[in-house]
């Protein structure tokens, strides 16, 4: 495997599946500028810029890269040389969409397509307004989005993946080892925050995605980042933390902290919390849906009077992105199928008080999940002096 990417007959098998998805979705193919779908399928890191840049996959046709010339670099570092898809460079004053619309078998039959009911070619959902309507304007009808299409391939991991999350999901673990030795009365958010930065880097991610350091009522704020709040003894301190390990699959955990031993009532409704988590994952499995899995995470917090502590969804999907799908939530009654990655990351909040949250990614087995993350699910205890 080439650094930052996968084999090319990763790539291959991809395109393929993705021709195939295309076709049974009745379009006659797909059109996809730089994102996370462009990275998936050929495993290039290009960039969006003013300059138009998509794969194009025509059904029954074979795949083109539209490029401008002074980017043709960047592919060198992608698969497309390897999978032989054509390449179709432009240069200022041509027109790339008409490039576009030649590599899909489109040419001057634009009377008329307008009055067709159902658009024929998907673009993937990143593609900006600057690129989509010139296209559109060129096809005579507006493209729908490839987000269906793409997903179905995505949220399935194939063995690549999986390993790849597995090696992110170890790495982070190693960085929440060394969170207790960062964390002190007197210190602020921020500071603890710079030192799991180095840390994500030093344990293998090629960058920091986020970090959160919620401490004391700070925790109550699930999507509180950091600040200049000085640690105190007895805080509750969550710690969610993630990034991309190459080829770029990202982690994301978190545990939760205390400094020094918590009072009785934190600790009952952190036992609770933790019952809930593991309840979750146990509830995993090919065939329940996702929204029966956040239920039971629910029930439990429920059962104990905590319903209302209980803010967010269950989980969310990862693989390239931090959050795809699945989306673990009420109302997603999408039957969870092996192969699929996901967080199931039950929290409690307290506002003005204290937070805290347990969030393990897990993959999908033939009869259960397989959990990434494998440190402490305990409140984690930090002596202070």
């Amino acid at each position: 495997m080439s650094q930052g990417r996968f084999s090319t007959e990763v790539y291959a098998h991809r395109l393929a599946a993705a021709a195939e998805a295309a076709a049974e979705a009745g379009l006659t193919g797909l059109v996809i500028t730089p994102g996370y779908d462009l990275r998936y399928l050929v495993g290039s890191r290009a960039q969006t810029f003013e300059r138009l840049t998509a794969l194009v996959l025509p059904v029954g046709g074979a795949p083109t890269i539209v490029v401008p010339r002074l980017e043709l670099a960047s592919l060198h570092e992608s698969a497309v040389t390897e999978l032989g898809v054509a390449v179709h460079d432009w240069v200022d004053g041509q027109d790339p969409y008409r490039l576009v619309a030649d590599a899909l078998g489109a040419r001057e039959e634009q009377e008329g397509r307008g009055a067709r009911e159902e658009p024929a070619v998907a673009v993937t959902d990143s593609m900006p307004a600057l690129h989509l309507l010139p296209l559109a304007d060129l096809l005579g009808v507006v493209p729908v989005l490839a987000t269906d299409v793409l997903r179905r391939l995505r949220m399935i991991k194939d063995p690549a993946e999986i390993d790849a999350l597995r090696k992110a999901g170890a790495a982070i673990d190693r960085v929440h080892a060394r969170v207790p030795e960062f964390l002190a009365p007197g210190r602020t958010e921020a500071d603890v925050a710079a030192d799991i930065a180095e840390a994500i880097v030093a344990e293998g991610h090629s960058e920091v995605a986020f970090i959160i350091v919620g401490s004391g009522p700070h925790g109550a704020d699930p999507h509180h980042e950091c600040s200049d709040r000085e640690l105190q003894a007895g805080d509750i301190v969550v710690v969610d933390i993630g990034g991309p390990y190459e080829p770029g699959y990202n982690s994301d955990c978190t545990r939760t902290y205390s400094l020094g031993e918590p009072d009785a009532e934190v600790a009952r409704r952190y036992a609770v919390l933790q019952r809930a988590q593991r309840a979750a994952v146990d509830a995993v499995r090919p065939g329940v849906t996702a929204e029966q899995v956040d239920a039971v995470a629910r029930d439990v917090l429920a059962d104990e009077g905590m319903a209302e502590a209980f803010v967010h969804r269950t989980g969310h999907g990862i693989g390239l992105s931090v959050h795809e799908e699945p989306y673990i939530v009420a109302g997603n009654r999408l039957p969870l199928r092996q192969g699929m990655a996901f967080s199931v990351e039950p929290g409690i909040y307290f506002p003005g008080q204290w937070g805290a949250r347990i969030e393990d990614i897990v993959i999908v087995t033939a009869d259960g999940a397989l959990s990434v993350n494998n440190r402490p699910h305990e409140l984690v205890v930090v002596p202070v002096s």
